[in-house]
C-alpha cells in the first residue's frame, strides 16, 4: 500500500492519535475504498514511520489510533536541484513528479535570463499548491519518508548564494566531460537551465561562484529530462555502497 501523509496539526503522537483529509483522503476513501478497522501506513513527512488504525471515516477526514510510531534516520546524501521554470508547465510537473520518486531532497524553481515562464505572483499561491500536490502524490507511491522541501521560486543570481552544499554542478552543452563524482555523504546541488540554455554571463556568473560547469553526454537533453538524470545520477552512485543510506 502507499504510503500517506499525515499534516503536522492533524497528528498528537502523545495521545496516538492522527486524522487524514484533503486529496490523502480522497485517495484513501473514494479510491482505495478503506473501511472502519483497516490499517494505514503513514508518517508527519519528517522521517515518522507509523500505522493508522481507521476508526471513523467522515465525509473529508478519516480518524484513527497511531501504532508503532518510530523515526526512520535522513538518507546521509542530499540532492538538490535548481532548475528553470519552462513554458510547458506540464514538463516542470514531469520533473516533480519523477525526481520526487528518485530521491530529491530540494527542488528550488528558478528564473534565469532565458526563463520563458515567469511567476505571476497572483497565481503563485495556485501554482505552489499544484506543485505540492504532485510532489506529495509521488512521495505517496514511492514511500518516502521525508518530503522533499520545494522553494519558492528565486532568481538564478539568489540560488548561486544558496549556502550548505558540498558539491554545486552547472549543466552546460558547452562541456565535454562531467569529472570527478563521489556524492556519497555530500550535499549536491545541480543548476539546470531553461529551454534556451543558460547564458554565457550565466555560467561565467556560476563559475566565479565556485560552480562547477559539466557534460550530461553527447547529446542535448530538454531540461525536464536533464533534471531528472541530474537526480538519478547521485542515486545510481550510491548503489552497492556498503552501509549508504539509499535516496
Amino acid at each position: 500500500m502507499d504510503l500517506f501523509y499525515v499534516l503536522p496539526h492533524q497528528l498528537d503522537l502523545d495521545r496516538g492519535r492522527a486524522s487524514i483529509g484533503g486529496e490523502e483522503f480522497h485517495h484513501l476513501a473514494r479510491v482505495l475504498r478503506c473501511r472502519e478497522g483497516d490499517t494505514v501506513p503513514v508518517t508527519d513527512g519528517a522521517g515518522l514511520s507509523a500505522e493508522l488504525v481507521v476508526e471513523s471515516i467522515g465525509k473529508s477526514e478519516l480518524q484513527g489510533s497511531i501504532r508503532n510510531p518510530r523515526r526512520v534516520p535522513p538518507p546521509e546524501t542530499r540532492v538538490s536541484v535548481a532548475m528553470s521554470l519552462l513554458k510547458a508547465p506540464q514538463r516542470f510537473d514531469f520533473f516533480l513528479e519523477k525526481a520526487t520518486e528518485l530521491g530529491i531532497d530540494r527542488i528550488i524553481p528558478i528564473i534565469t535570463q532565458r526563463t520563458v515562464s515567469t511567476p505571476d505572483l497572483k497565481k503563485i499561491d495556485r501554482k505552489a499548491e499544484r506543485w505540492r500536490n504532485i510532489v506529495h502524490s509521488a512521495a505517496r507511491q514511492s514511500r518516502r519518508y521525508y518530503l522533499p522541501e520545494l522553494s519558492t521560486p528565486c532568481s538564478f543570481q539568489e540560488a548561486l548564494q544558496l549556502e550548505g552544499y558540498d558539491l554545486r554542478l552547472i549543466a552546460h552543452e558547452s562541456e565535454e566531460a562531467f569529472g570527478p563524482f563521489e556524492p556519497a555523504g555530500q550535499c549536491v546541488l545541480f543548476f539546470i537551465g531553461p529551454e534556451g540554455g543558460f547564458s554565457e554571463a550565466e555560467i561565467a556568473a556560476a563559475a566565479q561562484s565556485g560552480v562547477r560547469p559539466v557534460s550530461f553526454g553527447a547529446s542535448v537533453l530538454r531540461a525536464e529530462t536533464a533534471g531528472v538524470f541530474a537526480v538519478a545520477l547521485v542515486r545510481a552512485a550510491l548503489l552497492g555502497l556498503p552501509g549508504a543510506r539509499q535516496l
